[in-house]
């Protein structure tokens, strides 16, 4: 077997995935020394979620511009794995227990849950995805949450928890409503709800100027109510996929931009 084929731009968005999950990482350990001394680690905590809610876009990104140049491998598909596992699974599970769960014993069983959960659920991807062979049809849906959803829902709580009390720099008890919220999100990570990977959106499609405009207004709202808007989006996501089964097949076409005809795929394709 020769050596794999390694595409420079899906990787570079992939390689930003990492470093994202990489610095939250840092800030949430570079918190918690803070805390040792007695310092409000506010800001530290802060700057992380933003960093991990930046390897959500980094994470929607590559996959897009790997689809569009037809430029998915095999590599790419491990690498993203790989970034995933940092960026959406140690990264919120960490931030979760520095929060809250280190005030229970033991609190950090609930955060190895979710991140075992997004490692058995990114391994499975990735054992279907080496099954797979040229020209079978594309996977237009997600059985159970996906894990960089599920790390944008904690993400972007937090976040809007910060928010709420951010006069005293701190979440107050608010933060006793991640502990549960994290075993929920394991749990829907391997449940069998039916959420939509937006997969047929490409801009060759006839919507693709208002498609466009939608997301460059949803971008820029985002980024000006950076505070709560996140927060629900990523539940909208969440609710949808108990909601789809109700939703009618014309409105869930038009919601999920779903093409007449299946389109094709090569082995590696990023689903996850």
């Amino acid at each position: 077997m020769g050596e794999p084929k390694i595409y420079l731009l899906p990787n570079l968005m992939t390689a930003g995935n990492l470093f994202c999950g990489f610095a939250a990482i840092l800030r949430i350990i570079e918190g918690a020394l803070l805390q040792v001394q007695e310092v409000n680690p506010f800001m530290h905590y802060h700057e992380a979620i933003i960093l991990i809610l930046g390897a959500c876009v980094f994470d929607l990104l590559d996959g897009r511009v790997a689809r569009l140049g037809g430029n998915e491998s095999p590599f790419g598909r491990e690498f993203d794995s790989l970034a995933d596992i940092v960026s959406f699974g140690v990264a919120p599970a960490l931030l979760v227990y520095r929060i809250v769960l280190k005030e229970f014993n033991p609190g950090w069983l609930v955060a190895f849950i979710f991140l075992a959960c997004g490692a058995l659920r990114l391994a499975r991807f990735n054992c279907l995805a080496a099954a797979k062979h040229a020209g079978d049809p594309v996977d237009k849906d997600f059985s159970g949450f996906p894990i960089p959803a599920a790390a944008g829902v904690t993400a972007s709580i937090t976040l809007f928890m910060l928010g709420l009390q951010e006069r005293e720099r701190e979440i107050g008890n608010w933060k006793f409503l991640l502990p549960p919220l994290l075993l929920f999100l394991s749990f829907m990570m391997f449940s069998k709800v039916k959420y939509p990977s937006f997969k047929a959106v490409n801009w060759r499609t006839k919507k693709s100027l208002p498609r466009f405009l939608i997301i460059v207004t949803v971008l820029a709202l985002t980024i000006v109510y950076y505070r709560w808007l996140p927060a629900l989006l990523f539940i909208s996501y969440l609710l949808y996929g108990f909601l789809r089964p109700f939703v009618s097949a014309r409105l869930r076409k038009e919601i999920e931009e779903e093409d007449d005809e299946d389109e094709e795929v090569t082995p590696g394709t990023k689903v996850i």
